[in-house]
């Protein structure tokens, strides 16, 4: 592999990198010949976006301020939204599923589908449901005025919070057509979200590349504006752990717990090459002879694991697969009813 500018390396543009998806052999997620470019540099410093305007942090709106309020009063639990991309249909049977059972739904852009409806409406049919909405935001589609937009369309609707992510690259998906804008990257949109007075979440990934210095990077995430951090799959509660540790700021955790409830859904998550997961947590799945009630007592036992580590408010029922959407929310809804 080779090593490329950082300005022209990066496909997704980065100012403030590296994204998640970086391999395990430091290879760049879009362009596997190459390097990340941002592997042999230092942690990038915050100093505001395009690295000259730092926004002022906006006063929160009503609805954030009720999630701050209620974030480590007991643990929350966030379930990923697992219906199809451009369904009402879907979106609301999910949604009946889940009302009452979750404390929100992390509703961002479904990783088998690039064509999406736009947050802030999808976030209006899951909350017309009764449900918490949590709003996740990609960079991938919109530049800084549509994104702009987005948050202030967001602040009306009221949700919990704001999960910022600079997103998968259009080559990765079933889109390849469609141009990539990566205008911004999920440090400098989450400056903009707090300005707009949102909650603002934004990932970490402890297990890729550059190991050493996630918890920098999460830091800088939070000097722009971020408040909670969701922690991508690590490898169980004991490396969730140490990266908390290791990060040793002010910050509120949900860490993901993924969610395997069959052998279709173990393909998925095992498809994603950046992904760690417990020691032979998929293969007790596939070779339980009730895959279903195997892969939620496993995920009820991490979560439960995860809850007990300081600075964890909550966590993120993660995963999902085409086809059976509903009874994947009925898998999530149990098994948030065994964590109360």
């Amino acid at each position: 592999m080779t090593l490329l500018p950082l300005l022209d390396a990066c496909p997704k543009r980065m100012e403030y990198g590296p994204c998640g998806g970086v391999g395990f052999d430091g290879s760049c997620e879009i362009d596997a010949e190459h390097s990340c470019a941002f592997l042999p540099r230092g942690t990038v410093p915050w100093s505001g976006i395009d690295r000259v305007s730092v926004p002022d942090p906006g006063p929160r709106t009503a609805t954030a301020a009720e999630t701050l309020a209620s974030l480590g009063t007991r643990p929350w639990v966030v379930a990923d939204l697992p219906a199809r991309a451009l369904s009402v249909a879907s979106i609301d049977s999910c949604a009946a599923v889940l009302a009452g059972e979750v404390d929100a739904v992390l509703a961002g852009d479904a990783g088998t589908a690039r064509v999406q409806f736009p947050p802030a409406y999808r976030a209006h049919l899951l909350q017309r449901a009764g449900l918490r909405v949590w709003t996740g935001l990609n960079m991938r589609d919109r530049n800084r005025v549509a994104i702009e937009g987005e948050l202030a369309a967001l602040a009306v609707e009221g949700v919990a919070g704001v999960h910022c992510v600079t997103g998968d690259h259009t080559r990765t998906g079933h889109r390849p057509d469609a141009a990539p804008v990566f205008d911004l990257d999920s440090t400098e949109a989450a400056a903009l979200a707090r300005a707009a007075g949102h909650v603002v979440s934004v990932a970490a990934s402890p297990a890729a590349p550059p190991v050493a210095r996630r918890a920098a990077r999460l830091r800088e995430k939070l000097r722009a504006g971020a408040d909670v951090c969701f922690v991508n799959h690590a490898g169980g509660a004991e490396p969730v752990r140490r990266f908390i540790d290791s990060v040793d700021a002010p910050v509120l955790y949900i860490p993901c717990v993924p969610v395997v409830v069959d052998h279709a859904s173990a393909d998925v998550l095992e498809s994603f090459t950046t992904l760690v997961l417990p020691e032979g947590f998929l293969s007790r799945v596939r070779g339980a002879g009730d895959p279903r009630a195997e892969g939620i007592a496993l995920a009820v036992a991490l979560a439960e694991e995860l809850l007990a580590l300081p600075g964890v408010v909550g966590v993120n029922l993660s995963g999902g697969r085409d086809g059976g959407e509903e009874a994947f929310a009925e898998a999530q809804a149990e098994i948030a009813r065994r964590l109360r």
